[in-house]
């Protein structure tokens, strides 16, 4: 008969085992682990975006560690266990669904946290990556209703701005300095607040559109990063060598991996 399979509670007594005989892990603290715990986080993602179900359960374990870990941790110190832990979430997540586990009406999850905020930054941690700091903004000023009710909106607030941004630079344009790099000035703050402008246009013209502006920019990267290392073998083929090569060149070979990817996605030869 096969042996049941570990429960939650085995993580847990394994984490306290852990604490009790292993050098490194007593020796942690919250702030010590901090790192850890966003790398974990990226490593998950990491294994979302490769689409690795094998890999995701294991980055999932990793990531529950650190979980187990912070709540042990508290429970040394008398503050909380990983019970509490599970129970308040067990009690947000039914707060968050009265009208699944009530006789509450069904409300915006963000509309329902405004009550409860003085402002929309309260709890919005300050280190987010920016477009997701952007968007999640978006999101709670939204939840106070200032928002567009479409995409209209958005579509020309972006054009707006991009207009500012071409008059900026119409008006004063970048200067570079002797390595290239654009040169540090009053003109290019005001030129660094406009292109800012343009950047949060656009993540709001992507939530509207239900895309987050985040994701969106990895598959861009993603994209280019692909289709600039085909550029880089068809120039080896070629016997160029990057860095020393025109800039139509390279635009032509940029046009000849593009085709090569529709013929592909089309099926043709």
């Amino acid at each position: 008969m096969p042996s049941p399979s570990p429960s939650f509670d085995d993580a847990v007594a394994l984490m306290r085992d852990l604490r009790a005989r292993c050098d490194w892990d007593a020796a942690q603290s919250h702030e010590s682990l901090r790192p850890y715990l966003l790398e974990e986080a990226h490593e998950v993602d990491d294994a979302i975006r490769a689409g690795d179900e094998r890999l995701l359960r294991e980055e999932l374990g990793d990531l529950l560690l650190q979980v187990l870990f912070h709540s042990v941790l508290a429970e040394e110190r008398g503050a909380f266990d990983a019970g509490a832990v599970v129970e308040t979430l067990v009690m947000k997540m039914k707060g968050r669904h009265p009208h699944l586990y009530g006789d509450g009406v069904k409300e915006p999850w963000e509309r329902m946290k405004a009550k409860r905020r003085t402002s929309i930054v309260d709890g919005l941690p300050i280190a987010l990556p920016p477009l997701v700091r952007a968007h999640r903004l978006q999101e709670r000023a939204a939840g106070v209703q200032f928002d567009w009710p479409g995409v209209e909106g958005p579509l020309d607030k972006v054009a707006e701005e991009l207009t500012e941004v071409r008059q900026a630079v119409a008006e004063h344009p970048p200067q570079a300095g002797p390595s290239g790099a654009p040169v540090a000035s009053a003109v290019h703050e005001q030129l660094t607040d406009e292109l800012g402008d343009l950047l949060f246009a656009c993540v709001n013209l992507s939530r509207k559109a239900g895309v987050h502006a985040a994701i969106a920019l990895d598959r861009a990267n993603a994209k280019f990063a692909r289709r600039f290392q085909a550029v880089e073998r068809l120039a080896r083929e070629r016997g160029l060598i990057i860095g020393q090569v025109p800039l139509e060149v390279l635009d032509g070979m940029w046009d000849e991996v593009k085709a090569g990817e529709r013929r592909a996605a089309h099926g043709t030869g």
